[in-house]
């Protein structure tokens, strides 16, 4: 769920509610929240209206993710779950799922839910597989969803602004502090745990949904007094930000995990059976980690300053990450060639990570890895950025046309098919379909004829032999995932404030199309 950013200009811009006046339905994940005196019996039927909507997940488990390929991961765009880094996917999230995904010889597609839409609602309707995104385990939202295992435990601290003027050490000492959270916030469950247990707290809904970081800013800007971080999010934040006050901590060892389906047994199964060989408790109660799992908490949570400096969400603004370090390059020649310029973008990081100089081990050069003998420049000039990625769209407009019959969807897929294996390797997986009576423009049956092509009974047969369809066929949903990942931003992106663009590092994005 991407968190924008804008600013808080008045108080009244901010739903308050204390303990004495609330009757509050707190959904964990799911953003809603009743702020309301109303009839017992009006809340009832909102209740019951809202466990209809989740109560009925659809059937999709892990045989049903394996036989498609790919695993849907549902977070938001932060600087610690998921974001583009010169174009390139990471995030701590990001990379632990894809570690379980590569496990199991899957690929991952990022969704990421847009404002006001519950990740709960895209679970259960199938549209993900997976919430991703530093879930604190709750009773609250164990009613429509499955916590995996945890990964990770925090403590969490009241942190105020320096505005304030003095410090609170104790919970007794936040009385007539505001404290501004999210409105779909995990924090609030332990917040709502210490007002049960007699504490005099005022709580803060934001009206927009906001992320931990963004409220960090809003804290050091003065806009708020107070707000609830992990302690992991508050240390990494404070490396950029500036004026961040530690407060009391209000909970400790809370659990952070994963949360799939209620009815999807197995995915849960893999999952637990994967994060217990990255966190485990030993005999003594203290929590071990593997090697992968403490290279990635330092990555995006104990690093130097150099590593938060490549990865926070508020540098220099002049030098933020768009899509990729060659967004108006990739839209100018798309114009040229009729591409999708997004598209071209997901090629481009696929192929290379946008690395202008990596020559692979079969000759391909540059950007968007042209091989020379398949193009009429030479590889010192493909080594150029504009030439190659030009050269690439000039490919690709090809592939595209060749299949221009096809509908929109149906031709990429074969045109980036074509990309990787060549088109004599995708025409003699449309001639297996064929033999196999199934419609050879249809990727998803083609697919299958390339994964034929690794077996002797099949490629023997065929006019230009072997190939490693498996790597055709990932390369393609690879693409396409990303393509879609893509599009999710730029979406977003266009719906946030100016100022929310270019935190989020969309200042310099142009949107064409």
């Amino acid at each position: 769920m991407l968190y924008l950013l804008p600013r808080l200009h008045r108080m009244s811009s901010i739903l308050t509610i204390s303990k004495c006046y609330k009757q509050t339905l707190f959904l964990g994940l799911v953003s809603l929240f009743l702020f309301s005196c109303s009839e017992k019996v009006e809340e009832e039927i909102i209740i019951n209206t809202i466990a209809s909507e989740f109560s009925a997940p659809v059937t999709r488990d892990f045989e049903q993710i394996k036989e498609d390929g790919v695993l849907r991961m549902i977070t938001r765009y932060s600087s610690r779950s998921y974001f583009l880094d010169h174009g390139i996917q990471v995030g701590f999230e990001y990379e632990l799922i894809q570690a379980f995904a590569k496990l199991h010889g899957l690929s991952v597609e990022v969704v990421i839910p847009v404002p006001g839409q519950s990740p709960i609602q895209l679970l259960n309707n199938g549209k993900g597989d997976i919430i991703a995104d530093n879930l604190m385990v709750s009773k609250e939202s164990s009613e429509w969803v499955h916590f995996s295992r945890s990964y990770n435990k925090v403590n969490h601290v009241v942190v105020v602004s320096s505005d304030l003027g003095y410090t609170p050490y104790q919970v007794d000492e936040l009385e007539g502090i505001p404290i501004t959270i999210s409105k779909n916030s995990s924090h609030y469950s332990v917040l709502n745990r210490l007002m049960d247990a007699g504490w005099k707290l005022e709580i803060n809904f934001t009206e927009e949904e906001r992320s931990t970081e963004s409220l960090l800013m809003d804290l050091a800007r003065g806009e708020v007094l107070a707000t609830v971080a992990d302690v992991q999010i508050l240390q990494a934040s404070k490396k950029y930000i500036r004026g961040l006050v530690e407060g009391p901590v209000l909970a400790r060892n809370d659990e952070i995990a994963w949360a799939v389906r209620t009815n999807a047994p197995i995915l849960e199964n893999q999952v637990n059976t994967f994060l217990s060989q990255h966190m485990w408790v030993d005999e003594d109660g203290i929590p071990k980690r593997s090697e992968f799992l403490n290279v990635l908490r330092k990555k995006y949570y104990l690093g130097n300053r150099q590593v938060a400096d490549n990865i926070n969400p508020i540098r220099d603004q002049k030098t933020m990450v768009t899509l990729s370090p060659y967004d108006s390059l990739m839209q100018q020649v798309a114009v040229e060639f009729g591409l999708d310029w997004v598209m071209l973008t997901a090629v481009a990081a696929q192929e290379s990570k946008f690395d202008p100089t990596v020559i692979s081990r079969a000759g391909a050069v540059g950007i968007m890895q042209v091989i020379p003998k398949y193009s009429e420049l030479t590889a010192d000039s493909l080594l150029i950025p504009e030439l190659n990625i030009r050269e690439g769209a000039r490919i690709l407009s090809g592939n595209i046309q060749h299949y221009s019959y096809m509908d929109s969807l149906e031709s990429w897929s074969f045109a980036l098919a074509t990309y990787n294996a060549g088109a004599g390797h995708v025409a003699d997986a449309r001639r297996i379909t064929m033999d196999h009576n199934k419609d050879p423009n249809k990727w998803v049956n083609v697919s299958s004829s390339l994964l034929k092509k690794m077996e002797p009974k099949y490629y023997e047969s065929t006019r230009y032999g072997y190939a490693r369809g498996i790597e055709t066929v990932q390369y393609v949903q690879n693409i396409l995932n990303r393509y879609n990942t893509y599009k999710a931003i730029i979406a977003l992106s266009k719906q946030s404030r100016p100022e929310a663009k270019s935190i989020l590092g969309f200042s310099n994005l142009k949107i064409t199309g």
